[in-house]
């Protein structure tokens, strides 16, 4: 009987970074969950040690926003599922279309802008300078991931549709 090194031969660098590159995705997207919660009670726990501004906290306004930013972004994950809250596309696995219906027919990306949202409805809730700062940080962080990743997305579909237009083009001749 063989054993298994007799067809696997572990010391090539090239299966031990596939391995590595294949642990990396769950763990990878494990961690970030958890970084995510992690970020909003650090902001929390940052804006406890700043000083209360007055004609900042606005709380009825602060009630609105967080509302709304929580409809975008639990309503883009509805619509989105699994695959497409946590960049699916990424990995190959692609929706039948993109998604244009609600919340994408009002924004393109409202996960983003609703979170940013929420971080500005904390802000004016607890009447934080800081706040305001930090969700300027929140929006530009957010704009510039989007420079890259609308085009990603919409190189992915188009990909995918000129494949598709040649598949059909090769099996009609």
């Amino acid at each position: 009987m063989s054993a298994i090194t007799d067809y696997v031969d572990f010391s090539q660098k090239s299966l031990q970074f596939s391995a590595l590159s294949i642990a990396f995705n769950p763990i990878f997207w494990n961690v970030v969950a958890r970084l995510g919660i992690f970020r909003d009670h650090l902001y929390n726990e940052a804006l406890k040690d700043q000083p209360y501004y007055e004609p900042i906290h606005q709380p009825w306004i602060a009630y609105i926003l967080f509302a709304i930013g929580n409809v975008f972004v639990l309503s883009s994950m509805w619509a989105l599922g699994i695959t497409g809250t946590y960049l699916g596309d990424y990995f190959g696995i692609l929706m039948d279309a993109p998604v244009t219906g609600f919340p994408f027919n009002v924004s393109d990306a409202p996960m983003y802008w609703g979170s940013t949202m929420s971080f500005l409805a904390v802000a004016l809730y607890r009447g934080k300078v800081a706040g305001l700062l930090l969700t300027l940080e929140v929006f530009i962080m957010y704009w510039l991931a989007l420079q890259w990743e609308d085009p990603f997305t919409a190189e992915i579909y188009a990909k995918r549709e000129r494949e598709k237009a040649k598949e059909k083009g090769g099996k009609s001749s």
